[in-house]
């Protein structure tokens, strides 16, 4: 792999009240590529991004990003979680969240400044939002909730991009809009990690796919592991899914 290594994953276990979440995760994800992980409802997509981002502590395994610990590259990652784990009637405006993502950058002391301001609303333009800026964010739709806090991930200037079923509850308009973004960044050498659930639009949006189910079934190119073995092995059952050569 003449690629460099973003995330590597090693030996990670995870569990609920003794029963495991995750079990014995061995995962590498190349810099530059745009991955989804998907797998049925409890295979452990959201716990094993958490994992990575030291939000839950596994019984064993460890995780580096760039090859060292998490805590020592926070600045070159970006997280956008779940909406269903965001308080959206804290009283706030769209920008002021979007500024929230220059924070890291400033340290606790320092304000956010002009420079900041300019580009928090350079990224709620790039997502389409900027004619809300000063809207609360409990007035806002789903899918301009999402896009909000895509804007305050792209404001971090990360390197890698952790993004929790980002398509969840949006409109048509908005995914697309949400695809073309997470494209970019690629295109620029970020590395983005999606969990996903459409497995129609997986050889669409993805160049890379992990599988999981408690264990890592598969990781690779889409092109060379989205086929029906994976998704059968993933999935439990004989499973076809009509992708679009």
């Amino acid at each position: 792999m003449n690629q460099k290594i973003a995330i590597q994953v090693d030996d990670l276990t995870v569990a609920y009240n003794y029963k495991p979440v995750l079990w014995d995760i061995d995962l590498i994800v190349p810099e530059g590529v745009l991955m989804a992980i998907v797998g049925p409802n409890g295979a452990g997509k959201s716990t094993l991004i958490k994992s990575i981002l030291g939000i839950i502590d596994p019984i064993a395994g460890s995780v580096t990003i760039y090859d060292k610990p998490y805590a020592k590259q926070r600045k070159l990652v970006a997280y956008v979680p779940q909406k269903g784990s965001v308080d959206w009637d804290f009283p706030t405006t769209a920008i002021d969240v979007v500024m929230m993502g220059t924070y890291g950058s400033l340290g606790w002391i320092k304000r956010p400044g002009a420079k900041e301001k300019k580009a928090s609303l350079e990224a709620l333009e790039k997502v389409g939002m900027l004619a809300f800026k000063n809207r609360q964010i409990s007035q806002l739709s789903g899918g301009q909730q999402q896009r909000v806090f895509l804007a305050r991930a792209l404001v971090q200037n990360a390197s890698i991009y952790f993004m929790d079923e980002p398509f969840q509850g949006v409109d048509a308009t908005t995914e697309i809009a949400i695809i073309n973004i997470l494209k970019e960044l690629r295109k620029a050498g970020k590395t983005v990690v999606v969990v996903h659930h459409d497995l129609q639009t997986v050889p669409e949006y993805f160049d890379w796919v992990t599988f999981l189910n408690v264990k890592k079934i598969a990781t690779g190119p889409v092109k060379d592991i989205f086929n029906d073995d994976n998704l059968t092995k993933t999935y439990g059952i004989n499973y076809k899914v009509a992708v679009s050569k």
